[in-house]
């Protein structure tokens, strides 16, 4: 089961937000431990549902539709600023009662994570930082990204095609994963001539452009919370560096996920259960 509970995020938009729980937790359940679920750039909240799922056994979970996200607005003109996005999860967590909460975030979602920590310690007792690197990763990224998108085949025909290409036929791909098809199919809607993004990739390559081109080490270093830099070993985080974010980190703990990529909570959910879940009870049992 899922429950939608509207958010309104910085400059009014409208923001999803998602319990996934049998059933979902309700209002008198709010003294629970809190953990609010950021996605990554292209994500959604539902690609949180297992981790949020089992979660939800102790503590209520949940997961954001973050801005030009999933069923979140898209505004063409909303701001998709660093700012704009902190400024959201800060509204999540007071909005849903959930703070002191943990965070956890994957790749942009893990920087958003951050920041807002090291702005509002008040509102975070711990944080899980996945596969997102804290140097910056310049213009050619950039580059790469837009020519990137400018590369897929939309619309697609069909969802298997989706599959298809985003597992395999994608040249970013280095090896078939089938994992990888499925989280971009998640991302896709039908329209009437094919399959399409939920999102637009203008808005994608905006968001972005507002944190390639810095580093992130200032940030990292005013976290005050215990926090855990979780890889997967074939990820974008490469193991010196998030080893050094752990340095950084005034309570920070490392782990790490064998046979992951990027996708590290897609790609291997096991292993990213028994790497977080130890950190997990202990920041929310104190």
């Amino acid at each position: 089961m899922a429950r939608r509970i509207d958010v309104t995020g910085a400059g009014g938009v409208r923001l999803a937000a998602w319990e996934f729980a049998d059933p979902p937790k309700t209002d008198p359940d709010r003294a629970q431990p809190g953990v609010l679920l950021l996605h990554g750039l292209m994500g959604r909240a539902s690609h949180w549902a297992s981790t949020a799922r089992w979660l939800s056994e102790r503590h209520r979970a949940v997961a954001l539709d973050q801005r030009g996200h999933g069923q979140s607005e898209k505004p063409p003109q909303a701001a998709f600023t660093r700012e704009a996005y902190v400024e959201d999860a800060e509204a999540a967590l007071e909005q849903l009662g959930l703070a002191p909460a943990v965070l956890v975030g994957h790749a942009m979602g893990a920087l958003t994570a951050w920041q807002l920590a090291a702005k509002r310690p008040d509102l975070v007792r711990g944080l899980v930082i996945c596969d997102m690197r804290a140097s910056a990763l310049g213009a050619a990224s950039q580059r790469e990204w837009a020519d990137w998108f400018k590369s897929w085949p939309v619309p697609f025909a069909t969802l298997a095609d989706v599959r298809k290409w985003f597992g395999e036929g994608d040249p970013w791909v280095e090896r078939p994963n089938p994992a990888r098809g499925e989280f971009y199919a998640e991302v896709m809607h039908e329209s009437a001539d094919g399959w399409r993004p939920v999102f637009e990739p203008e808005q994608m390559l905006r968001s972005r452009e507002t944190w390639v081109y810095d580093a992130h080490w200032e940030e990292l270093a005013q976290v005050r919370c215990p926090a855990l830099v979780v890889r997967g070993l074939d990820g974008e985080l490469g193991r010196a560096e998030a080893q050094e974010m752990v340095r950084v980190l005034p309570l920070g703990e490392y782990a790490e996920v064998a046979d992951a990529g990027h996708l590290v909570h897609y790609d291997q959910p096991e292993g990213w259960r028994a790497a977080i879940e130890p950190f997990l009870d202990g920041v929310l049992a104190g």
